[in-house]
């Protein structure tokens, strides 16, 4: 069933480059298709175009429809184009002529735009969330190791003294950027474009209104042009959000694969989260941090992919929009998948804490050293040239130890600020 069916068989060639992999994709809109319907349904109600019995019974139908999905009951055959003429299909067949009276007032164009919107507002929630417990445990982690030295590198030479708490709390504090973008995400995707219909608005009297307090939307999309010039936006939005969190992921997996290594033998892993080799009897290879290092650089790529599909359309819907579904829905789960395993794995790192017990550590400490001297009234370049000649000659001492007192510094990390301040924002 075609909800544009004008009688006229399609050839099956166009019938399947047309609808790609819609179906498929469309499986996790159909619980939001069925509650935006249930919305309008009642809208329609409201606004005197149905009348009181054919409402109940569409809502009804509905929520027995919503019932099947969530029993995992629910499938888009290849007879039907995609969820909306499944639902309503299976609308007709519970309650009649009433179904066929669903579409009234609206189009497929309104009707996904407002079933990704409620979609999205979903999984970013989630995704916030797991963003959230993350930071918690990155910050519990940088509590507990905030005085085990670690090294600092700069161009992957030795650079300055770091620390485990140093570490793991700079992580957490990105991830408040993360969720600053995926609020952005948030707020862009809490409005309502139910009632644009294809792009133009309606001559029906409808009450776009009722229908945005119905689904909890924050706020109603109210040009009709602007709310279906939202698709692409909308996904491109939570494409940056989404790679946000994914380049935090990546740089701290690259951190934890270069540690693991025995050239560094900062941290270790228990075996479990470890592999081994087929032929290798020693191997134990990050594989969990190489696989989400990889999902979240290919995640990375994604808000470039929808701009050069989305890249000077005009204005109006364009069946382009149809292809943004393919990138964006698996990347939310595979983010949701890499919070997880990285939320799981990094809570059994053990650190090294005589990783500086190694004498090439020891020029960690030059810069504390160069400080001492110029605290002592030796002009900073003077001191500079000293502590310069004493690592070329050998006679450099290092103090291996630090006394950095600065917000922010391996002595005074700010723990309860931070964790301050991602309150404040999420």
């Amino acid at each position: 069933m075609k909800l544009w069916d004008k009688g006229i068989p399609t050839d099956k060639k166009t019938d399947i480059f047309t609808v790609g992999n819609d179906r498929e994709l469309d499986l996790v809109l159909a619980e939001y298709d069925v509650i935006g319907s249930m919305a309008h349904a009642k809208m329609l109600g409201k606004t005197g175009l149905l009348n009181d019995k054919e409402v109940s019974e569409l809502v009804t139908g509905l929520e027995e429809i919503l019932a099947d999905i969530k029993a995992g009951n629910f499938l888009i055959e290849d007879s039907f184009e995609d969820v909306h003429s499944k639902v309503e299909y299976l609308l007709t067949e519970k309650v009649g002529d009433a179904g066929k009276k669903i579409h009234t007032a609206r189009s497929r164009n309104d009707q996904v735009l407002t079933d990704v919107h409620l979609y999205l507002k979903a999984e970013l929630t989630t995704i916030k969330q797991q963003v959230k417990d993350f930071f918690d445990l990155l910050m519990a982690m940088a509590s507990e190791n905030q005085n085990v030295l670690l090294p600092g590198y700069t161009h992957l030479q030795v650079a300055m003294p770091s620390s485990f708490g140093m570490w793991f709390s700079a992580y957490a504090e990105s991830l408040i950027d993360d969720v600053v973008m995926l609020n952005a995400a948030l707020t862009v995707t809490d409005q309502n474009p139910l009632g644009s219909a294809a792009g133009y608005g309606s001559s029906f009297p409808i009450d776009r209104t009722f229908t945005t307090n119905e689904l909890g939307f924050a706020t109603l999309k109210y040009n009709s042009v602007a709310a279906q010039m939202s698709r692409g936006k909308t996904e491109k939005t939570t494409a940056f959000a989404l790679a946000s969190v994914a380049g935090t992921l990546s740089k701290l997996a690259m951190d934890i694969c270069l540690y693991l290594s025995q050239n560094f033998n900062f941290i270790s892993l228990p075996q479990h989260l470890t592999t081994g080799s087929s032929i290798m009897p020693h191997k134990k290879n990050p594989d969990i941090f190489e696989l989400i290092r990889g999902k979240c650089n290919k995640i990375q790529a994604l808000p470039y992919e929808l701009t050069l599909i989305t890249n000077n359309l005009p204005s109006g819907y364009h069946r382009e929009f149809q292809l943004l579904k393919e990138g964006l829905f698996p990347a939310l789960q595979t983010l949701k998948s890499c919070l997880e395993m990285a939320h799981y794995s990094i809570k059994e790192i053990k650190v090294n804490d005589n990783i500086l017990d190694d004498k090439k550590y020891d020029y960690l400490f030059t810069v504390d050293a160069l400080n001492e001297l110029v605290a002592q009234g030796i002009p900073f370049r003077d001191a500079y040239k000293i502590v310069g000649e004493q690592v070329e000659n050998g006679t450099f001492v290092s103090p291996k130890a630090t006394k950095h007192s600065h917000e922010g510094s391996i002595n005074n990390l700010c723990l309860n600020e931070i964790t301050q301040k991602m309150e404040n924002i999420i």
